[in-house]
């Protein structure tokens, strides 16, 4: 499976790529599809569900037994639905990093994962609905919507939530110098 990917021109600065409903069409970003070697790359896992059974399907449940992820919730994400809406949209968008695995599987609607390759450059991951990704501890990342504004996606843990972003830069801590490793010897 293909993923729809954005990377951030060499000569680019700034963070005009990213901000929200930036599509592929301004002259800071190229489109490509981006083949398993890339997030293979980088670490992250993307998987294909169906959305629109998510409440009874044995898909789920399976990724869910054999990753151990004991707990989920489900947040909706647009102005109408979401408490302190501005605020939050601004810290989803902060690049920072967790101690976990993040996962996202998106239900409905539509947004994009930014995450850091090895060259600290941006790729721009778009996720729709049927889409789950798994980012490794460790990883720089933001999350933003769409043109649409709009999406509403399961959270899974293992064990219980941990919510603690880590603003960059946070090197020092254990998992991003874990994820450093990895990426250095797959290079």
């Amino acid at each position: 499976m293909l993923s729809r990917v954005w990377g951030k021109d060499a000569a680019a600065a700034g963070p005009a790529l990213c901000s929200r409903g930036a599509a592929a069409t301004g002259p800071m970003c190229r489109l490509a599809a981006a083949p398993r070697s890339l997030h293979t790359a980088v670490k992250t896992k993307q998987k294909r569900l169906d959305a629109d059974k998510y409440e009874n399907d044995p898909e789920l449940e399976k990724i869910r037994k054999e990753r151990n992820y004991s707990w989920m919730d489900i947040i909706t994400i647009c102005k109408d639905k979401l408490p302190n809406y501005e605020e939050k949209i601004k810290m989803f968008f902060e690049e920072h990093l967790h101690l976990d695995e993040e996962i996202r599987y998106i239900l409905d609607g539509s947004g994009y994962f930014d995450v850091r390759d090895r060259e600290d450059q941006w790729i721009r991951i778009s996720m729709e609905k049927g889409d789950m990704i798994t980012l490794p501890a460790g990883i720089y990342h933001r999350f933003t919507l769409d043109e649409k504004n709009y999406v509403k996606a399961m959270r899974l843990f293992v064990g219980d939530p941990v919510w603690t972003p880590y603003n960059r830069p946070s090197d020092h801590l254990e998992a991003r110098t874990r994820y450093l490793e990895f990426l250095a010897r797959t290079a």
